[in-house]
């Protein structure tokens, strides 16, 4: 690619590691941690620290990738790339799907406080939840993009928000004894660190912007890492918070200000939810059009998808699918369920990644394939202790789109 055709390389380390920090600080820390705590109760920590690692496996082998084969579209083409196109596809299924539940989940975690806020019947959840989805799809559909100085004023607004509830719940006393009580198992253990995985999975946003930053085999590794160590220390001092609040039972419409007294610094905390979630839904609506616009282009999803708009700054048929899903999502689920659901999804979605990464030649590797390895075993490890439920409705999932990718196939060769 010439020259002129390429993007500026104008992003160094510390731009990269922002950009980071505010495609993840956002749902994962508002929610994601109370379901952590009443999985793993004083075990929290470690469930953080276990979901970190997997996250810095998985992230230095989408490094490798986006180096190798810098295309939009992520994992659905390196599958497609390096390993086969049914694997491809599956991965760009699991994407749509997976991005799709945490959208629903930070659209439902802003209707709830709000709900909360204004005080309002139960139903107003879904109702707000929705009308977000909506005002984002539109801003979405005139081609808006967060310029990096936004980014910083949403990932420093967030930062105040949790350290304010950290503060907070620092001045009540530790529930030693309860905590003394609860015997968390194993499995719970390893429950809560899939789930927690999740919260760390928008570093995917680093891998993919090597056309921009500056030295990209020494900045990417460098700021997913940093990323990671940040975010890590970030979630096991809200962990600790939350703590102060066991025994905890988390409900359908728990966000960490829920645990706080009402008063003026749980107004601040939920303020600070809606901010960074908003910014994470606007961020994922981004995302997976722009996956839903790559496999229409393949013909793995109608090519009227595929559909430019006159200036080409959006793709207005798959913003409106993916509005559509995450739709559903929302209107059918629960913050509990549709997290729970986007962490299975992820995972076997990173299983993928993995797999693509471990067949990249040495002569052209900056990542060692152990990391891979790794990254590919804790994937598959931690699938294994999603709830059921959950596990046997992704599978199906999985299963429908497989059905749709063969018949979109036959249909192509007749």
């Amino acid at each position: 690619m010439a020259d002129h055709q390429q993007l500026v390389r104008s992003t160094a380390l510390g731009g990269a590691i922002l950009l980071g920090l505010g495609s993840i600080i956002g749902t994962g820390a508002f929610v994601s941690v109370g379901f952590g705590v009443e999985l793993a109760g004083a075990w929290v920590v470690w469930a953080i620290l276990i979901a970190a690692a997997v996250a810095t496996f998985n992230g230095l082998s989408s490094a490798q990738l986006a180096a190798i084969h810098p295309v939009s579209g992520g994992t659905y083409e390196y599958g497609y790339e390096f390993l086969t196109r049914q694997l491809g596809f599956t991965a760009g299924w699991l994407f749509v799907l997976a991005k799709s539940a945490s959208a629903a989940t930070a659209a439902l975690a802003v209707g709830y406080a709000l709900q909360s806020w204004f005080a309002g019947p139960a139903w107003l959840a879904q109702v707000i939840a929705g009308f977000t989805l909506l005002v984002f799809t539109l801003l979405v559909l005139g081609g808006l993009r967060r310029s990096n100085r936004a980014n910083a004023i949403l990932v420093l607004l967030a930062i105040a928000a949790l350290a304010i509830f950290i503060v907070s719940s620092a001045q009540l006393p530790m529930p030693v004894e309860q905590l003394a009580q609860a015997k968390p198992t194993w499995r719970d253990l390893f429950a809560a660190a899939a789930l927690l995985f999740v919260a760390y999975t928008g570093y995917g946003r680093i891998a993919t912007m090597g056309e921009e930053v500056q030295n990209p085999r020494h900045v990417i590794p460098r700021a997913i890492i940093a990323t990671v160590l940040v975010v890590t220390a970030w979630y096991a001092a809200i962990g600790w918070g939350v703590l102060h609040y066991v025994p905890l039972t988390t409900t359908a419409d728990f966000v960490l200000a829920t645990l706080m007294p009402r008063g003026v610094w749980q107004q601040f905390v939920a303020a600070g939810a809606v901010v960074a979630m908003c910014g994470v839904i606007l961020n994922l609506i981004l995302g997976v059009s722009r996956v839903v616009l790559a496999m229409a282009r393949r013909n793995d999803l109608p090519m009227a998808w595929a559909t430019l708009n006159a200036e080409r700054t959006s793709a207005p048929a798959a913003v409106w699918v993916t509005f559509a899903v995450m739709l559903v999502i929302v209107l059918v689920g629960d913050l509990r369920t549709a997290w729970s659901f986007s962490a299975f999804t992820v995972l076997v979605y990173y299983s993928i990644t993995n797999l693509a990464a471990l067949r990249i030649p040495t002569e052209k590797r900056f990542v060692p394939r152990w990391v891979s390895i790794l990254g590919l075993a804790s994937c598959l490890g931690l699938a294994v202790f999603i709830e059921l439920k959950i596990l046997f409705s992704g599978l199906i999932l999985i299963g429908l789109g497989l059905l749709w990718h063969a018949y979109r196939a036959a249909s192509n060769r007749t």
